[in-house]
């Protein structure tokens, strides 16, 4: 497992042409994807936080070689709040993408210049660095929208560049239409949470995402190229085993890609 300064540094010398990608899982629902020339933060949780049983890989202040860095929403383990003023310091061209509902709340409270954080939904692409982030609407665990704006406090991301079409899910559970609209696009990878739900963890407040049986059902209806089970060894109390994700991807739909997701670990896309 690379680490720290050095897996910053892979990141930097991976070289990847058009048709190409490299992702690396940082953990929880945080990969690192290269696109071309452009470095793309998603959820990245890169600070310390209590209980958590992997300590980050990489620290904040060694994020030098960020162009974008996404969050799906504002929760510590997705928007890092403790970590992006540290990112935006050591990558000074880094733009944050945002829920548009969440930005100015962003800008103030993290004291982010206003040009360096953008706001993406439904509707709202955008486009840096070569990339287009689109917002795809997500239910955590309710399918929340903000009654005066129609936007939406939880996302997932539609990443488009360098010729490969990525969709990071977010936190969220299956919806009514959420499979009609992720068919627009012909996905190479898509990166969906497994740790499920219960009655036990809502009334302590951690909200739920799909089970790694409707996590399946999703893939196997917009059959992604690749599959990549996420968010299931961070906390003991939110935990799943994604193997049990794999075998049913391989009894259930026996032609699905699955990847489980390694700490650190390079994997090339497309080519």
């Amino acid at each position: 497992m690379t680490t720290g300064r050095a897996l910053v540094a892979e990141i930097g010398s991976c070289r990847v042409s058009d048709g190409q990608g490299a992702y690396w899982w940082l953990g929880q629902h945080g990969f690192t994807l290269k696109l071309g020339a452009t470095v793309c933060y998603l959820d990245a949780f890169l600070s310390d936080f209590p209980d958590r049983r992997v300590p980050p890989l990489i620290r904040p202040e060694d994020v030098t070689n960020a162009d974008l860095v996404l969050g799906s929403h504002d929760h510590a383990d997705h928007i890092d709040r403790s970590a992006w003023p540290a990112i935006a310091a050591a990558s000074p061209r880094a733009r944050f993408v945002v829920p548009a509902l969440l930005r100015e709340r962003i800008i103030g409270e993290l004291d982010l210049p206003a040009d360096r954080v953008l706001g993406v939904d439904v509707d709202r692409p955008v486009q840096h660095g070569g990339l287009v982030i689109r917002g795809v609407p997500a239910a955590h665990e309710f399918l929340d929208v903000d009654p005066e704006t129609g936007l939406h406090p939880y996302l997932g991301f539609v990443v488009e560049g360098s010729g490969l079409c990525l969709y990071h899910a977010g936190d969220t559970c299956i919806y009514e239409g959420m499979q009609e609209i992720l068919r627009r696009w012909s996905f190479d990878v898509a990166f969906l949470p497994i740790n499920g739900r219960d009655a036990r963890r809502l009334a302590a407040g951690c909200i739920g995402n799909m089970t790694y049986q409707e996590a399946v059902d999703l893939a196997g209806t917009i059959r992604p190229r690749l599959t990549v089970p996420t968010h299931f060894e961070m906390f003991a109390m939110n935990s799943e085993n994604p193997r049990l994700f794999e075998d049913y991807a391989r009894v259930k739909y026996p032609g699905l890609r699955v990847a489980i997701p390694r700490h650190g670990e390079r994997v090339l896309l497309g080519g």
